[in-house]
This record gives C-alpha cells, sequence and structure tokens, in this order.
C-alpha cells in the first residue's frame, strides 16, 4: 500500500497513471491521508476527513469473466464484510443498492467505480473517524459505535476482504455476489424513491434484484421496474 499525505483524488491519480501506460496490480492500493477533490457517484463531491480512510484500487477484467458491471456488487459486499466485525451490533449495518454502506440507515461510506480500457479503479470511502455533514442525507462514523478504528487496520481487513470477494467472483460467477448482497441489504418491501437519469422521481418498493444486478422497484400498481442507474433513497430510513 501506498499512502500520499496529501492528493486530489485516489481514482483521478489512477486513472491518469494508467492512461500515461503505467502498469496498476491487483493488490496494490492507494491511500491517501487528505483527499482535497474527492468523487462520489453521479459527481458528487466526497469530504475527507482526519482518521477516515480514502483509497483506490484496481481490478483487471479477463476475457470470459462476469460482466464489469456487478463489480459494483463485489465492492459493496468486500466493504460490508470488512466493515462488520467492528460494529458491536452488526444487525445495524445495511447495504443500499448499488454499493453505498448505511450503519443505522445513515451512509457510513461510498464507492466510486470507473473504468479505464480493461481495467477498472475501485474507490473506497468511509467514515471511521468522523462523518462529513450533508444537506440531502444523513452520515455516521464508525466511530459513534465505539472505538475509532485506525486507518491503516482497516485498509488491511479492506484488502484483504476484497481478494476474497474478487476470487468468488470469478469462480462461482454473479449469481452468488448477487444472492450474498440482497442477503446484506434492506428487505424487500423496502419503500423506496428512485430517481433515473433524466425522470422525474418515483416511488415503489424494494423487489429485489434482476439477474445482471439491475434494481427491481415493484410500484404503486404493482408492475415491477427495472432500475439501472439512479439515485435511491430509503423513505423510512435514509433521506
Amino acid at each position: 500500500m501506498r499512502v500520499l499525505a496529501e492528493t486530489g483524488s485516489t481514482n483521478a491519480d489512477l486513472l491518469a497513471a494508467l492512461a500515461e501506460g503505467q502498469r496498476a496490480m491487483e493488490g496494490d492500493w492507494l491511500l491517501a491521508d487528505r483527499q482535497v477533490a474527492g468523487r462520489g457517484r453521479q459527481g458528487r463531491a466526497w469530504s475527507d476527513g482526519a482518521g477516515n480512510f480514502m483509497g483506490s484500487t484496481v481490478v483487471s477484467l479477463g476475457d470470459g469473466g462476469p460482466t464489469a458491471e456487478t463489480l459494483s456488487f463485489v465492492a459493496g459486499l468486500a466493504l460490508y464484510e470488512a466493515v462488520l466485525p467492528f460494529l458491536p451490533t452488526p444487525g445495524t449495518l445495511t447495504l443500499k443498492w448499488p454499493n453505498d454502506l448505511l450503519l443505522e440507515g445513515a451512509k457510513l461510506a461510498g464507492i466510486l467505480l470507473e473504468r479505464s480500457g480493461e481495467t477498472i479503479v475501485m474507490g473506497f470511502g468511509v467514515n471511521l473517524a468522523q462523518a462529513p455533514e450533508l444537506t440531502d442525507r444523513p452520515t455516521i462514523a464508525l466511530s459513534e459505535t465505539g472505538p475509532a478504528v485506525p486507518r491503516d487496520l482497516f485498509a488491511e481487513r479492506l484488502a484483504a476482504s476484497l481478494a476474497t470477494e474478487l476470487e468468488r467472483w470469478r469462480s462461482f460467477g454473479v449469481e452468488l455476489i448477487l444472492r450474498r448482497w440482497q442477503a446484506a441489504a434492506h428487505p424487500v418491501g423496502t419503500p423506496l424513491t428512485v430517481s433515473p437519469p433524466g425522470e422525474q422521481e418515483m416511488r415503489g418498493y424494494f423487489a429485489g434484484l434482476e439477474p445482471n444486478g439491475a434494481l427491481r422497484l415493484r410500484l404503486a400498481d404493482g408492475t415491477i421496474r427495472a432500475i439501472h442507474a439512479g439515485d435511491v433513497m430509503l423513505i423510512d430510513g435514509e433521506r
């Protein structure tokens, strides 16, 4: 693991290195003590915080393997499994489609996946010590439920967890990953609001996942809408 005292974005650093022809290997991580231009999904800013985890790694896509889009669920499961041992009450940790991690209904962590050729850059931001204030949703830090977890210890756990989940993804395919992801997510029937790109917000109920990982949203009239992209909020949890 390579640690920078400060950078704009660890994802952007790795993408720039790949664009310059540098080789990045699976298992190599780039971490930052401070990240001044961190990004979340759909271009949102992701605030850093002293003692939090901010880091990125790469995954190589191989011929005949599962599709790149399903790596979102691999990353989410890896993060879920890495955080779980540090919680006094594991049942309060849930995944939200596609890969946000919620603790007691508040956002604990987020993941950003970006592609460069046949390489996926995975960026993780985890509120270990402190949580940024967001205007559109509650946030939480791991330190609010117990002792703060040292960043480097968490980095080792996450790296090991991701390596395990990638091996499962390649060996057993997507079906097992999606089944395990759904078991760690909010229950079927959870009321949601969804804002697909370019469309108005819609309300419905979580109805599981499509075989390709799309979210199944059951609308008020009983029809099922497959959501491939968009903002998802828990009506009775995250707002």
